[in-house]
């Protein structure tokens, strides 16, 4: 996969003069998606249910890394486009009837649209610790909110979100596991596979370059013609929709919107996502994303104290492997490969 750090590289190769793509992506990513799509036919029903809080993330953190990896900032509140995912499906569930899962998203993309764009307007005039300490409070700002309207939000508890239909279709013959680990998986399924590839065309596109530009050196990007704050706050309300996105889908897959998804604890969890499997690889975060969600299952399951392992767990990879797993591993084949 390509690097972020080096973004021009290839670009600015004549095409006469770059060179041959390589066929093993091409067949890693056939592989991968024959996985997912023969999960529910090879796997128990209780890990075919983990992956679809999986693809949820992955879909988040394709978008958080755009703005992270690739845009070079930090987000603290990533948390708040997911609880507005949650939340716009909770709030199509209480007008009653078969709501479909298509309306939940599109009123989530919209929702998140609105908010994103006056907060990217505030926030991305900075870089560094200003703009994570204020889309942390931002984040904050949207959980108290969850917290005190009770009327309207639930408060603590929440808000339940009712399994929608798919298509026009209902499903109602099925149980919960059923539809979550039948229809509702291959539907996930295919959304995280057109992220992916939205996000693949962004990122090679002459927006991703200009975004990689003003990550290295703003004032020459500036210079150049690049609008850097324009160019970040797109970034900004793409990373808001990815996450409005998987926070729909996780809304759907637990029944409820939870306030504690917009809490500062779940957006640290969303980078702890990107640093394990590799912020500066194009895939690193789709693979935080899983090892992330089976680790936390299998800790959970050993140890009450299972933040302080996955702490554990974070310390040795920055320390053992800087670049994330897929980062490390990515080097070990091109190591490989040239010997």
């Amino acid at each position: 996969m390509k690097n972020p750090t080096m973004p021009a590289v290839e670009h600015a190769l004549p095409a006469t003069t770059r060179p041959p793509r390589k066929a093993w992506p091409v067949v890693l990513h056939v592989c991968a998606l024959g996985l997912l799509l023969a999960g529910p036919y090879a796997l128990d029903p209780f890990y075919v249910s983990l992956a679809i809080p999986f693809m949820a993330y992955a879909i988040v953190l394709l978008g958080f890394n755009l703005l992270f990896g690739y845009g070079g900032l930090l987000s603290f509140g990533a948390g708040l486009f997911v609880a507005i995912g949650a939340y716009c499906c909770a709030a199509l569930t209480r007008l009653g009837g078969g709501v479909a899962f298509e309306g939940m998203l599109s009123v989530a993309i919209l929702t998140a649209i609105a908010i994103a764009v006056p907060l990217a307007v505030v926030t991305c005039r900075f870089t560094g610790i200003f703009f994570g300490m204020l889309t942390l409070s931002f984040g904050m700002l949207f959980h108290s909110f969850l917290m005190k309207f009770y009327i309207i939000t639930g408060g603590e508890t929440g808000l339940l979100v009712a399994q929608p239909t798919l298509l026009g279709m209902k499903f109602a013959q099925m149980d919960r596991m059923q539809f979550l680990t039948g229809p509702f998986y291959f539907y996930c399924t295919v959304l995280l596979t057109v992220a992916y590839l939205a996000m693949r065309k962004i990122v090679d596109s002459p927006y991703g370059l200009h975004l990689m530009a003003s990550r290295d050196n703003d004032v020459k990007a500036t210079y150049l013609g690049v609008r850097v704050q324009r160019v970040r706050a797109v970034a900004f309300v793409i990373a808001a929709v990815y996450g409005s996105v998987g926070g729909a889908i996780l809304g759907v897959n637990t029944g409820l919107a939870d306030p504690e998804l917009a809490y500062w604890t779940h957006s640290g969890h969303i980078v702890f996502m990107a640093v394990l499997g590799g912020y500066q690889e194009f895939v690193g975060p789709i693979v935080g994303a899983l090892v992330f969600t089976l680790l936390q299952d299998q800790l959970q399951s050993w140890t009450q104290y299972w933040r302080l392992w996955m702490g554990v767990v974070l310390a040795v990879i920055v320390v053992a492997a800087p670049g994330g797993l897929a980062g490390t591993a990515r080097k070990l084949f091109d190591r490989s490969s040239k010997s």
